[in-house]
């Protein structure tokens, strides 16, 4: 049976608001920490946490605007997101303050330490990463993945996986070359995977493909389900003996 209670906690004076899931049982269990698209913490990502859980993961979703506020404004939430982007050293204070409630929760195993994440999300697990945070697994799902501080990819420990729709128009393919090419200048163990006909936000159910109010955003089915898995088999190839058997 999952448990699960929302954390209120601070960075830099703002109170952060987000959700933590545990699994069944008592022992210490390897750690997600799950970051969430740029327009804010939903339900939508508390269910993520909720099915890592349910899979034997102690997970927590973080929230890096405050208070758990969604931003509704398209042009606010841009603003805000390129201001992240521009920012690495601030992406990493704001996922390292959300890790630090993840290692503050008895359950969870220091050593087996892996960071998802969404959009931008996804771009700040990456930048955890790139920080040099023990992190074993790290999965981007349309992360940017552009950095200004590339050299920094020297600093990651663990395994990397980005999934990116073929698509999407924020991830073009000279900026999937470019992150090929980090990755390999700094001897990452990394991997790619490209979805066919998939959009930007294509593992959001409630983003229907729809090019009047969303250019180059959609949910898209097959890309997300195979996305959840190759993640899966990810933590599964990390962690030995941990059963990984979801779709997602």
């Amino acid at each position: 049976m999952v448990t699960t209670r929302e954390i209120a906690y601070p960075v830099d004076g703002v109170t952060m608001a987000g959700h933590l899931a545990l699994p069944d049982g008592t022992g210490r269990r390897p750690a997600v920490l799950i970051a969430h698209e740029g327009p804010g913490l939903t339900e939508h990502q508390r269910m993520r946490a909720d099915r890592l859980a349910g899979l034997g993961y102690v997970a927590f979703a973080l929230d890096y605007h405050g208070g758990g506020r969604f931003i509704e404004d398209r042009e606010e939430m841009f603003a805000r997101v390129n201001e992240l982007l521009a920012d690495p050293d601030r992406l990493r204070t704001l996922g390292g303050a959300g890790l630090d409630v993840l290692l503050a929760e008895p359950r969870t195993d220091p050593a087996r330490l892996a960071a998802i994440g969404y959009c931008l999300g996804g771009t700040m697990a990456l930048e955890l990463a790139r920080g040099g945070t023990d992190l074993k697994a790290v999965v981007g799902f349309h992360p940017s993945l552009t950095t200004t501080r590339p050299e920094d990819a020297a600093r990651i420990t663990g395994r990397v996986l980005v999934c990116v729709g073929s698509e999407d128009p924020f991830i073009p393919a000279e900026q999937r070359r470019m992150f090929e090419e980090e990755m390999r200048a700094a001897g990452v163990d990394w991997r790619m995977n490209i979805f066919g006909g998939a959009l930007h936000s294509f593992t959001h159910p409630d983003l229907d493909p729809d090019p009047s109010l969303r250019p180059g955003i959609g949910y898209h089915e097959p890309s997300a389900e195979c996305s959840w898995r190759a993640m899966l088999d990810l933590f599964g190839e990390t962690w030995e003996g941990t059963s990984e058997k979801s779709s997602g």
